[in-house]
């Protein structure tokens, strides 16, 4: 089984070993792979729709797993019971569904040793979400496929006291400007190009809006530059 881009790097983010629970796992690759690749033991596989898990269901017969994968009709963490996994993965949904997720299901959510997130929407949020939820942030990724970029991270309970990120670290990945990942450079040189284009309208419009909307995007634009500024010594 070939999987996309984004869902490969969801895959290596997975630790050997671990019982797999996919939340929102669409049509079961995620799962499939693993336990094709002999990376997990197991998996539950669930839905909240009728609809993926049927296509998840037929994907696990087809590879002859239905005595690996467990697939469940369930609104997030719902029709789980804490200690049936290992690695949670919850990706390919907007920020704030998957934080009503961990929060509705944090009885289950505390029984896991690692969460693998792929928020789609509201991502500076969702990260200082998550960190004070108990939680830090152990690696994060990013990669860009069908002109869409995805990051993601990887997150394990918190050890020693909180240590507060930037508002810069917040909103583009503290651990990718460690790294200075490239695609995240990419992503950054996009943003700029955005904003610039943008604040070059806003220049000519009249009004306080227009006024208050310059300062937000030239707000945001230093947060722009001091990141990219990470990678000139490279």
């Amino acid at each position: 089984m070939q999987l996309s881009l984004r869902l490969s790097a969801i895959a290596e983010m997975v630790t050997e070993g671990n019982r797999l629970v996919d939340v929102g796992c669409d049509h079961g690759y995620l799962p499939v792979y693993l336990l094709l690749n002999k990376k997990i033991p197991g998996a539950i596989a669930m839905d909240v729709r009728t609809g993926p898990l049927s296509r998840a269901q037929e994907h696990i017969v087809q590879y002859g797993l239905e005595g690996y994968i467990e697939t469940r009709l369930s609104d997030g963490l719902a029709a789980l019971r804490p200690g049936e996994g290992n690695t949670l993965v919850i990706a390919g949904m907007g920020g704030p569904l998957m934080e009503r997720i961990l929060k509705d299901g944090k009885k289950q959510r505390e029984s896991f040793r690692e969460l693998i997130l792929q928020p789609q929407s509201d991502i500076p949020r969702f990260r200082r979400f998550i960190r004070r939820q108990g939680w830090e942030i152990a690696d994060e990724n990013i990669v860009l496929e069908d002109g869409k970029f995805y990051p993601m991270m990887k997150v394990v309970k918190q050890e020693g006291d909180f240590v507060s990120w930037t508002a810069e670290e917040e909103t583009f990945g503290k651990l990718l400007l460690d790294k200075c990942h490239p695609v995240l450079k990419m992503y950054l040189e996009r943003e700029k190009r955005i904003h610039e284009e943008i604040l070059s309208r806003l220049d000519t419009a009249p009004g306080e809006a227009a006024e208050k909307r310059k300062r937000e995007i030239e707000e945001e634009m230093q947060l722009i530059h001091a990141a990219l500024k990470r990678y000139e010594s490279i």
